[in-house]
């Protein structure tokens, strides 16, 4: 009797290998280790887009505080413009006064006119100082003055290429929130944050549970979608799967949570992709299996696809390395 069952159990395991074809096997494990590697492609440029946008942030701020510096300078030099313009007008005043005096004195003894001469030339040659440095100084506050207008100028051409990026964006995230509209409350989210904009899906409006085949209520999501996206030429889409932390263990493909969010992630972009114009090379899938969760007590919110739409900020890098 336990003979035949073990004939039976080993019957029954050969049946179900079969029913994988290898070709098949190793084509999806092939489709694995590709995605792995875009996967880690994504998470790179995902790292240095956030690497550069800290860094635009770092140069405005510096720049604000060297901008705040040179004003405070400006401010000191200007004073002391003033200053030295008082001292040069009461010099010249004091020339003017000995040089009546002399004249008066002229008719006087020779001593007296000899001892107001020397001091009238004392008395020029410090005018005469006091005029260098006041023009040096004006030099120096014209210069200042100029470095300036230049800082407030590049502070400018910042802050107006970053207000053109944040304006597109939040136009970018009206036209989604729009397009899926009737599908919020219902386990679909989009919000802003970060300089980007996500689209929370959870998974029971994509799939079935244990598949990777989107279902039809989930296509006419992703297909309303993808025609606001096709229209976005400047814009890089990341498209993550997620689960929870039940184990998956099969001998059927997907084999475990990793391949299960890798191939909803692959679906969901397929979709995009079928009906739209979008740029296949703005497109990335993503596979993160369970270790992103955004509630560790909901395991339904953790079964997501996330789409995230990040700006092309190139324009702006620009702009930062033409004004180092």
């Amino acid at each position: 009797m336990k003979i035949n069952n073990y004939l039976l159990i080993l019957s029954t395991l050969l049946l179900l290998y079969a029913c994988v074809p290898h070709r098949k096997y190793t084509d999806l494990e092939s489709k694995y280790k590709k995605l792995e590697e875009e996967l880690k492609t994504a998470k790179e440029n995902e790292r240095s887009c956030c690497s550069n946008q800290k860094e635009l942030e770092t140069q405005i701020l510096q720049t604000k505080k060297a901008n705040e510096a040179l004003s405070r300078d400006t401010s000191i030099l200007g004073a002391s413009y003033r200053q030295m313009r008082e001292q040069y007008d009461k010099i010249n005043k004091l020339n003017e006064d000995i040089m009546r005096k002399l004249e008066i004195l002229q008719r006087g003894s020779e001593a007296e006119a000899g001892k107001l001469s020397t001091q009238l030339e004392l008395t020029k040659l410090e005018l005469q100082r006091k005029e260098e440095s006041l023009k040096k100084l004006e030099s120096e506050l014209n210069a200042k003055a100029e470095m300036l207008k230049a800082k407030e100028k590049r502070i400018q051409e910042l802050e107006e290429l970053l207000a053109k990026q944040e304006q597109a964006q939040k136009a970018l995230f009206d036209k989604v929130n729009n397009a899926l509209l009737g599908f919020q409350g219902k386990g679909l989210t989009v919000e802003q944050k970060n300089g980007r904009v996500y689209v929370n899906m959870e998974a029971k409006l994509l799939f079935q549970s244990g598949s990777y085949a989107v279902d039809k209520s989930g296509q006419e999501i992703l297909i309303k979608l993808a025609k606001v996206l096709e229209e976005q030429k400047d814009l890089e889409v990341l498209v993550e799967g997620h689960t929870d932390t039940d184990r998956l263990n099969s001998a059927n493909v997907p084999r475990d949570n990793w391949e299960l969010s890798v191939l909803r992630a692959t679906s969901v972009v397929k979709i995009l992709l079928d009906n739209s114009r979008m740029d296949k090379k703005r497109i990335t899938a993503a596979g993160r299996s369970e270790y992103l969760p955004v509630d560790v007590s909901d395991k339904a919110k953790n079964r997501r696809i996330e789409i995230v739409l990040i700006p092309d900020l190139n324009e702006l890098f620009k702009l930062i390395e033409n004004k180092k």
